[in-house]
């Protein structure tokens, strides 16, 4: 079981880079876009996932021009045999850490790449993906991205 103090280390870490005072909140959704169409075969919901922590830096205060625009860090479980469902990454790039297990990424032209404890990956603009856990235990990664907030 990943420890609380590794995700308060890491997270502070990446606060005392930006300077920057930080919000916390739960969260339990992710997002995609309404009209994305999924490859064949892709899940289109979630199954055994959760995001245990979720910290948010405003970034417009900080850089001109993001406004409207927020630096985000989750904690993400998978447990075994589950997924996130099929999501892509258009206007919200990603970089993830895997802390614990192993997560296997398919790529949205069926491309399949398996990150085990230790390794990093990242999602561009270009991406179109689902994380799976195919192993015995539970997944844990840190995922870090810039996102902005639908307007309501």
């Amino acid at each position: 079981m990943i420890k609380k103090t590794t995700f308060s280390a890491v997270a502070l870490t990446c606060c005392m880079i930006l300077g920057t005072t930080i919000a916390c909140a739960t969260d339990t959704t992710f997002e995609s876009p309404a009209d994305m169409k999924p490859p064949p075969g892709a899940p289109t919901s979630h199954k055994g996932f959760k995001t245990l922590k979720k910290q948010v830096v405003e970034l417009g205060p900080e850089i001109p021009g993001m406004e409207g625009r927020q630096l985000r860090i989750r904690l993400l479980t998978i447990e075994p045999g589950g997924h996130i469902k099929v999501h892509n990454h258009k206007n919200r790039p990603a970089a993830f850490y895997v802390i614990q297990g192993a997560t296997t990424v398919t790529y949205g032209d069926g491309t399949v790449k398996r990150f085990p404890v230790g390794s990093t990956g990242y999602a561009d603009k270009n991406t179109t993906h689902w994380h799976q856990n195919n192993e015995k235990e539970p997944v844990v990664f840190l995922a870090a991205d810039i996102f902005q907030p639908q307007k309501k």
